[in-house]
């Protein structure tokens, strides 16, 4: 690619004395290569909706920072709820309100629920059936039915016994060692979805070999999926090659082959237990008892089963952090929540799935962390599948279509003081629950939107509803002090995009028991449920 790398070289050496983030720069002018459509140079058959000025040519491809969603926050204000971006030629259109939102991505869901390629990514790691990454065809269909089957509300709840011991453990892990709180909530979100997605025991080590396994796994997609990872994106034809010419496809595909030989091992066991030991509850049980009725493979139920995993670890982990950060922050809102969960639960014993319907604060606290720093502020790009106009504004097919999740979240409408973190956001002056239009009952729009929403959101509901009531039974979270005994606060904004999901910066905090008894309450809940503790 010579004319690539003389442009690279001349873009490098013109702005050496700007402050920017240069290689930020080349991925996003890799970014409009990759998605490059040659039919949306033709002549355009209408205006699109309006947006920033950009370079001849190149477009926009220079004014998109690291963290996207400030920016398209940024031009929101300046270009209205919908606005087009060019990336060399290629469309890109940003939605940033409940309306548009659920007219385009909801109403028209035929249209706005396909995505674009993702050759590396899909094609060749996870041999075209990751249904995320999936376009809208009759494999995504059939995946996602029976995938939600299995994950639906009232097929989530019987997952909620092995989730309220997980909130026990992770409690007990945290009073034990707070300066270690955040990998113990990766350990307790990779557990709790194992054991949810195959009925497995418990996983008490945070560097469990299999956890390190499927997340290098899911990181592995990720880094495929980032724009200019790899030239095939770019030079399609390059897919036909053979494997010994090409060394990303042979090690694409070997890689492939492995996970494949993972995943099926894991339904193996689980479909070995069935016949001995009954039907446990879990997503793999209830995948194998309908696979003929879903008329999956067996490598496709495999890689459903797994995919749900990777996906959902990371993400409850991450969320869980937020809340960690706001309770540090927020010291009266974690005050208030305590105080109604002793009033309702009281001391004699730990919180209960069955408390939830009694604790209106706490649930909205649940939505309030989803909103405040949703850990996907953009999700995965779609793309249109059809030419289509929007109040006059032509959008052509093939354009890639950006839901703006952090601005929707941050709408001035329903949250004048958006910034803050404050659970009565959702709740009327009888602490009754006040909806939000567009978001399906959930306040947010952090789990996505029409035929494209996640379909692991009730699991991760009842997930952070009973960590969350079972860490503030059981102790208060407190900013460190320094040595004069002044709290040092963690930054409110600062985050880290690992790719899967964006998370608050790492920061110390500390975790006491709330009573003399809480501890010792809490470890005998854990050793009568999940037995002798590996320390």
């Amino acid at each position: 690619m010579p004319f690539l790398d003389m442009l690279k070289h001349d873009i490098l050496s013109s702005a050496s004395n700007l402050s920017l983030d240069l290689d930020r720069l080349w991925v996003n002018l890799k970014m409009s290569l990759l998605t490059l459509d040659r039919s949306s140079l033709s002549k355009s058959k209408g205006k699109m909706p309006p947006g920033p000025r950009g370079l001849p040519i190149l477009g926009n491809i220079f004014q998109l920072p690291q963290y996207q969603w400030f920016r398209f926050t940024e031009w929101k204000e300046q270009y209205g709820p919908i606005f087009s971006l060019n990336m060399a030629g290629n469309p890109v259109i940003v939605l940033n309100s409940h309306e548009v939102v659920t007219e385009l991505l909801e109403k028209r869901s035929t249209i706005y629920s396909d995505r674009p390629r993702f050759i590396m990514a899909h094609e060749i790691l996870t041999g075209g059936i990751f249904v995320a990454l999936s376009g809208y065809n009759a494999l995504w269909r059939k995946l996602r039915r029976a995938g939600q089957e299995g994950l639906n509300v009232r097929a989530s709840e019987k997952f909620q016994p092995l989730q309220q011991e997980e909130a026990r453990f992770l409690a007990y892990q945290m009073m034990k060692n707070s300066r270690d709180w955040d990998d113990h909530m990766r350990r307790s979100a990779a557990s709790s979805i194992l054991r949810a997605v195959y009925g497995w025991d418990p996983i008490q080590n945070s560097d469990d070999p299999l956890i390190t396994r499927i997340n290098d796994l899911a990181h592995r997609i990720i880094r495929a999926a980032l724009p200019g990872a790899y030239l095939v994106e770019m030079f399609p034809m390059m897919l036909y090659l053979p494997n010994w010419m090409a060394k990303w496809k042979r090690e694409g595909l070997e890689w492939h082959r492995k996970d494949t030989e993972m995943f099926e091992g894991f339904m193996g066991k689980v479909k070995t237990e069935m016949a001995t030991q009954g039907n446990k509850p879990s997503l793999a049980a209830s995948l194998l008892s309908q696979q003929v009725k879903h008329d999956l493979s067996p490598k496709e139920t495999a890689w459903l089963a797994g995919t749900m995993f990777a996906a959902g670890a990371e993400t409850t982990a991450a969320a869980l952090s937020v809340f960690m950060l706001a309770m540090t922050l927020y010291p009266d809102s974690m005050r208030k929540a305590q105080r109604e969960i002793d009033s309702v639960v009281g001391r004699g014993r730990l919180p209960t799935f069955a408390d939830r319907s009694h604790l209106s604060y706490l649930r909205a606290m649940v939505k309030e962390v989803l909103r405040w720093r949703p850990v996907a502020p953009l999700g995965l790009p779609r793309r249109t599948s059809e030419d289509d106009w929007y109040n006059g504004y032509f959008i052509p097919k093939g354009t890639v279509v950006i839901a703006n999740a952090w601005a929707m979240n941050r709408d001035p409408r329903f949250f004048p003081d958006f910034d803050e973190f404050r659970p009565e956001h959702f709740l009327d002056e009888n602490d009754n629950e006040i909806d939000i239009p567009g978001t399906h009952g959930q306040g947010h729009v952090t789990y996505g939107y029409g035929r494209r929403m996640c379909m692991g959101m009730h699991v991760a509901n009842q997930a952070l509803f009973i960590n969350m009531a079972t860490i503030l039974w059981a102790a208060d979270i407190n900013p460190t002090k320094d040595d004069k005994g002044s709290p040092i606060l963690p930054s409110k904004d600062a985050c880290v995009d690992e790719g899967l999901v964006v998370r608050p910066v790492a920061f110390p905090c500390t975790i006491t028991p709330r009573t003399a008894d809480a501890m010792a309450m809490v470890m005998q809940a854990v050793w009568s449920e999940l037995g002798e503790l590996n320390e």
